[in-house]
Order: structure tokens, then sequence, then C-alpha cells
């Protein structure tokens, strides 16, 4: 099973403009990311896809692979799979631009769904990790997500999902990390769909493929890597470096 993994790669991100440029350590937070990424040996190949000429050229000249965007795109799905129309391949992961920390472990479970997967049901998984910050449960940046028996998303929201009405009891709450892996035709077959109400609403991609009933597989983890939407994220990774 051919596997790749892009990494969407925009400057004008919307929080945080130019972020991936940002230096963390002796090196730029988009350069950690492709090179961490890289280094799970887990891929057939390793691409970012970019939208910005400065982004480009600091892939290229320091020895790695990117791409231009031709076209402008709102969504990380929608960038990459413009790139990945023309390439043979099997399974696509998105790893966003600023997960600098990503691990090997993080990426096979996730490839592991698909592995496993001997029925070939699974068109989309993710990632979660069960948090009990009540900083990062009620932080709008944080993403959650709630989970059926055989942990399928229900729903991702900003807000706090599931609500605790019930005072006597202690719901279990999961961040939600945004990486994804792709069947490429389930990836193709969401450029074709308008972005949704949901989606446009909470400004969360992944909430397409829910409202076209496509299901996503999340795969539980024991960490939670800090990825960069804010400048005080940054701060937080600039101590971790």
């Amino acid at each position: 099973m051919k596997t790749i993994a892009f990494i969407p790669a925009r400057y004008a991100a919307t929080r945080f403009p130019g972020k991936l440029m940002q230096m963390l350590g002796d090196k730029t937070i988009i350069r950690h990311t492709y090179e961490n990424t890289k280094a799970t040996l887990l891929f057939d190949e390793v691409i970012v896809v970019t939208d910005s000429e400065v982004i480009f050229n600091e892939i290229i000249h320091n020895g790695g692979y990117a791409i231009m965007s031709k076209q402008p795109h709102e969504s990380g799905s929608d960038r990459i799979a413009e790139a990945v129309a023309d390439i043979d391949v099997d399974l696509v992961i998105n790893v966003q631009g600023d997960e600098p920390f990503v691990k090997k472990e993080l990426l096979e479970n996730l490839l592991n769904a698909f592995k496993n997967d001997f029925s070939g049901k699974t068109q989309v998984a993710s990632l979660m990790y069960e948090t009990t910050d009540n900083d990062a449960i009620i932080n709008p940046n944080h993403v959650k997500v709630v989970v059926d028996k055989n942990n399928n998303a229900l729903y991702f929201s900003r807000s706090v999902i599931p609500f605790p009405r019930n005072k006597n009891l202690t719901p279990v709450y999961y961040k939600h990390i945004g990486i994804y892996a792709f069947r490429k035709n389930a990836l193709m077959n969401f450029t074709k769909w308008e972005p949704s109400v949901l989606e446009e609403t909470e400004k969360l991609e992944q909430l397409r493929y829910l409202e076209n009933n496509v299901k996503i597989k999340m795969v539980l983890t024991n960490e939670s890597p800090v990825s960069i939407d804010t400048r005080e994220d940054l701060e937080v990774a600039r101590k971790l470096i």
C-alpha cells in the first residue's frame, strides 16, 4: 500500500500569520514538521504543499520536497487533494504544518487503523487524546470530539462537548489531534462536496465528511503533541525545545 505524507502549509494563518516560518530553536516550525515526519521512515514520500514561495523555498533549499498550490484553498484537505490528484497513492496522511513535535508512534498508530481494517471500510481516520485539562476543554482553539462505541466520530466542536449537565456523572473529554489519514478516493470525494454548514460555522473541515455520511475512525493516543496555533503556543514550544 503506497503511503505519502502531505504537509499543507499556508502562510497567512488566520490566528497567527506567518507562524510556520517562526523560529523554534535553530529551525523554522515548518522545517521541524517536515524533518520529523520524514525521520519516521513510515512513508514512501513526504511532501509540503504550500501557497507561499517563502515556505516553498525554505523546504527546497534545505533538501526537502515541496509543491506550490495552483489554486487558493480554504482547507488543508482541499490543498492536498489538488496535489494528489495525479499522484499514484493508496493512503494519504495529512500532517498539519504546525505540528513540529510529531512522533513516529502517533503516525504509526494512525496507519494501523487501515492496516488492521481487513474489511476495507475505513475511509478516514484521525487521532484523539483523553484530557482532564479544564483550560483545554473550554479553549475554542482546542477542538474536542465525541465518539460512538466503535470510536467513530459523532461530532467535533470548539465548544465543550459533551456538556456536563448531569453533575452526578464525570464525562470523558477527548481533544482532537489534527492529523488525518485518508484513502485517496475519500479525499477526492471531499473536494466534490460544497463546504458544509457545520464546517463553515465551526471552521472545522472534518465536519464535511460527517455531513456527507463518511465515518471518521478515531484512534486513541496516550499523548498530545504541542501544535502551534497561537503566539502563546509558540512560547510553550520554545520552552520544550
